[in-house]
């Protein structure tokens, strides 16, 4: 109920402060409702195979159910609403946006988003090629968080800077965030400063370095990390990456445009215990609207203790059968060192339906 009062009251404001923004005495509200408001969504449903821990497993499974309503409350004014339906259902994110500039120089934003950490974190699911989505180190570093605060969805609450200089060429973010994840408050009086600088040499080309600077406060403990629950602790991180697309014939059906290859090493350090990782993630068209997708990604969780460390080699392709809407396949062998146990394998099958 509260969810829909809030939209409610978006869609009034955007048609009162645009029908303010009018000159002629007659308006077409829906067509005025039309033009300023966007609805988007996309679910992800599938199976999934394992023989971890010796164990086989085999499941049909639904992570995601997720809709948002952006507004454009005037040219340089927005809000978006996002909220998830499956698993742990609840808001995503709710932000609005100021650009106070002419062009795209500087943006205000307000709210809870996600956090701009991380060259892979940021990005849409319904674009990344792995069916689990991101890599070990983005998982646990920018959206897990080593699980001392459980998962937050690359989301948090803060204020953010952002903007693109020189023709584009530039894009920054700098955030001052809680912290502390999505839907909860923070559980300290310290905040985190994150910041993103990216540069595009071009179209196909783009390179960007992300440090996360702040103290979190543990809700959970974990295995590799002698942290108490309610301990104030040293939270930082640092990651650089690039990314390379080029469109190609083939590639014309395919939502991925032909050729994608995306790399980046991640670190951390949560109180004395130091995490490092890396990994690469590769797509190519190879027929119409269908990719050989390919990943290698290593991540070890405590530097300084032998044993922390696995890595995952994953192949598979993928059918565009319709806009953003498609169809994944894909094997993963996970390599695993002795303190997570025995190598084993996974097969995942996965359908995403996008609008």
């Amino acid at each position: 109920m509260q969810k829909r009062s809030v939209l409610l009251v978006l869609l009034l404001l955007c048609l009162t402060v645009g029908a303010q923004e009018k000159k002629e005495q007659s308006i077409d509200w829906l067509q005025e409702l039309k033009n300023r408001v966007t609805i988007n969504g996309y679910m992800h449903g599938g199976y999934a195979y394992s023989d971890q821990g010796g164990q086989t497993s085999s499941a049909f499974n639904f992570k995601r159910a997720i809709f948002w309503a952006k507004a454009r409350i005037t040219d340089r004014w927005s809000f978006l609403f996002m909220n998830n339906f499956a698993i742990t259902p609840g808001p995503l994110e709710f932000w609005t946006d100021f650009r106070v500039t002419n062009n795209k120089a500087l943006t205000v934003r307000v709210g809870q988003f996600q956090h701009p950490f991380s060259l892979e974190s940021p990005l849409s699911p319904t674009m990344l090629e792995l069916v689990d989505v991101t890599s070990q180190a983005v998982t646990y570093l920018a959206n897990g968080n080593e699980p001392l605060l459980g998962p937050n969805y690359g989301r948090d609450q803060g204020i953010m800077l952002l903007g693109d200089l020189f023709n584009n060429h530039f894009h920054y973010e700098l955030a001052l965030m809680n912290g502390q994840g999505i839907n909860q408050k923070d559980g300290n009086s310290d905040k985190d400063v994150i910041l993103k600088l990216e540069y595009r040499p071009s179209k196909q080309w783009r390179l960007v370095a992300t440090g996360q600077k702040g103290r979190g406060h543990a809700t959970k403990t974990c295995e590799w990390n002698p942290i108490a629950i309610g301990e104030n602790y040293r939270r930082d991180r640092v990651s650089i990456g690039g990314e390379m697309k080029v469109p190609t014939q083939l590639g014309r059906k395919s939502t991925s445009g032909g050729i994608c290859l995306r790399s980046e090493f991640l670190a951390g350090k949560d109180g004395d215990v130091g995490s490092r990782g890396a990994y690469l993630t590769g797509s190519v068209a190879v027929g119409q609207g269908i990719d050989v997708i390919a990943s290698a990604d290593y991540y070890d969780r405590n530097t300084s203790t032998s044993g922390w460390q696995r890595t995952d080699l994953t192949g598979g392709l993928q059918y565009w059968f319709y806009h953003k809407c498609r169809l994944q396949v894909q094997y993963t062998h996970s390599f695993c060192g002795h303190l997570l146990g025995k190598d084993y394998n996974r097969i995942q099958a996965q359908v995403q339906v996008a609008f």
